[in-house]
């Protein structure tokens, strides 16, 4: 039975995407089976995989709109152990064709359970947005990883997206989680960075991830050649801080 995580967070920029396909990698490479679903309408998960999105006929779209099997949609990747279910812009006009469908909260949910036994991890990358979809993805979740940029704002909006988890846990998933709250391009040499990090973890002990995911330009790099970080340059800040994510994250799990 896999775990199911989603990474939300309605602020955009924070580097969600950027950590849902280099965590899903990261996992990869310690053997573990990962299914990664491009919940964004942007598709930059599925783009950044060197997925050619216009080639496709199934992704989460046709999986949630027209309730195809979700193992039609399923993409392989260039990196062992990794699938992709992914998106598509036609996904922005989803949560309104969704809106007179029964349990229109649970359909996510419903398509995970179709391939969840297939997986030890599944990772969605929410929008930056608290709409239904992202609602689904929280509903379908055994937890949530929210990123947090180390900038001035970096705080705002958390408190939104903590009442959006404690109403779905109240009325939808009681047993959603937070998994971690992650600390993304950080640096060391500006004072911001550590005030940030010093006030997040403040607020939330030991729910911030001892790990930190460092600026670096090859992460920056990685999605342009469609590909992950840890195929592109292994030896880079970027490609070692999600590969100690990965293992932090299954010894969280054991």
């Amino acid at each position: 039975m896999s775990k199911i995580i989603s990474l939300a967070n309605q602020k955009g920029g924070v580097g969600k995407t950027t950590t849902s396909i280099n965590l899903a990698a990261a996992l990869a490479k310690q053997g573990k089976h990962v299914l990664l679903i491009d919940a964004d309408p942007q598709a930059n998960t599925s783009s950044g995989l060197g997925i050619e999105i216009r080639e496709l006929d199934s992704t989460i779209y046709e999986c949630l709109v027209n309730g195809i099997d979700p193992h039609k949609a399923i993409v392989e990747t260039s990196m062992k152990n990794l699938s992709v279910i992914p998106s598509h812009i036609d996904l922005v006009g989803a949560e309104i064709e969704m809106l007179n469908m029964e349990h229109r909260e649970q359909l996510l949910k419903k398509i995970i359970a179709q391939v969840r036994d297939e997986y030890d991890y599944i990772l969605i990358d929410c929008s930056p947005s608290l709409g239904l979809i992202t609602v689904n993805a929280l509903t379908a979740s055994d937890s949530v990883i929210i990123p947090v940029q180390c900038e001035f704002f970096a705080l705002e909006g958390i408190a939104k997206l903590l009442n959006t988890i404690k109403i779905i846990k109240s009325k939808l998933n009681p047993a959603l989680k937070i998994e971690g709250f992650l600390l993304t391009m950080f640096d060391n040499r500006l004072r911001l960075s550590n005030q940030v990090y010093e006030e997040v973890k403040r607020h939330f002990g030991d729910l911030v991830f001892n790990t930190v995911i460092a600026r670096n330009v090859r992460l920056s790099e990685a999605p342009s050649h469609g590909v992950s970080v840890l195929e592109y340059d292994p030896s880079s800040k970027g490609a070692k801080n999600y590969m100690a994510l990965a293992k932090e994250l299954i010894a969280r799990n054991k």
